[in-house]
């Protein structure tokens, strides 16, 4: 199995597919949305500062996440498109309603 190491402050993301509409028509590729949800699941370990302190990125694997519609840069591993986006185009965080909506 192939690996990356995400460098600096990029995140990897597993965009969710929408190839069936919320009516269950399926969607052909030529009118598909393009995905701005997915799931993390590799962080790199964030960037540095004038003084050279790291700083660390807010999320972390396993997060759900939303992100700019046309941001990213797209890779391929073993056959599964994936995503690597700078942390400044991801826009928030989902939260899990059975935490009671709070982010850890």
């Amino acid at each position: 199995m192939a690996t990356l190491k995400i460098l600096g402050d990029r995140v990897l993301v597993r965009a969710e597919r929408a190839d069936v509409s919320p009516g269950g028509i399926v969607l052909p590729e030529t009118v598909k949305e393009k995905p701005q949800r997915g799931t993390v699941i590799s962080v790199g370990d964030g960037r540095r500062d004038d003084k050279g302190e790291l700083i660390p990125i807010d999320v972390k694997e396993g997060d759900e996440v939303i992100f700019a519609k046309y941001g990213g840069h797209k890779v391929t591993v073993e056959g599964e498109e994936l995503l690597i986006l700078d942390v400044d185009q991801i826009y928030a965080k989902v939260c899990a309603s059975c935490c009671g909506g709070t982010c850890a």
